[in-house]
C-alpha cells in the first residue's frame, strides 16, 4: 500500500521557485505532524520544514525565509513552496509523518518512505 507519493520536482535556475506536493493516504496525514526532508548525494537526510496539524510550522536554518509548508486537511497533502532556490537545495525531497515536531526532527516517522522528487538547481 502506497502511503507518500511526492511530486513536483524538476530542474530551475538559481533564484527560481517549484512547489512540491505530498500526498499521504488518510491514516498516515490525520493527526500527525508533517515534514518535508531532503537527501543529497553522500549526504544524510534532513528534516528542512515541519508543519502540525494546527497549523504550526518550522523550518531549518537554510531553508528559513524561502521555503513555505502548508497542508490540506481536506485532501491529505503537504506542500513545499520553495522559492529563491539555490544550487545547494539540489537534493530528493522526501515527505513523512509523526507524532509531533520533535518525533520528525528525530526521524521517528510513521510512514514508510516513498520515491521522493528530484529537485536540481543549476547556477
Amino acid at each position: 500500500q502506497v502511503q507518500l507519493v511526492e511530486s513536483g520536482g524538476g530542474l530551475v535556475q538559481a533564484g527560481g521557485s517549484l512547489r512540491l506536493s505530498c500526498a499521504a493516504s488518510g491514516s498516515i496525514f490525520s493527526g500527525n505532524a508533517m515534514g518535508w526532508y531532503r537527501q543529497a548525494p553522500g549526504e544524510q537526510r534532513e528534516l528542512v520544514a515541519s508543519i502540525t496539524i494546527y497549523g504550526y510550522t518550522n523550518y531549518a536554518d537554510s531553508v528559513k525565509g524561502r521555503f513555505t509548508i502548508s497542508r490540506d486537511n481536506a485532501k491529505n497533502t503537504v506542500y513545499l513552496q520553495m522559492n529563491s532556490l539555490k544550487p545547494e537545495d539540489t537534493a530528493v525531497y522526501y515527505c513523512n509523518a509523526a507524532k509531533n515536531l520533535i518525533a520528525l526532527q528525530l526521524s521517528r516517522t510513521v510512514g514508510s518512505w516513498g520515491q521522493g522528487t528530484q529537485v536540481t538547481v543549476s547556477s
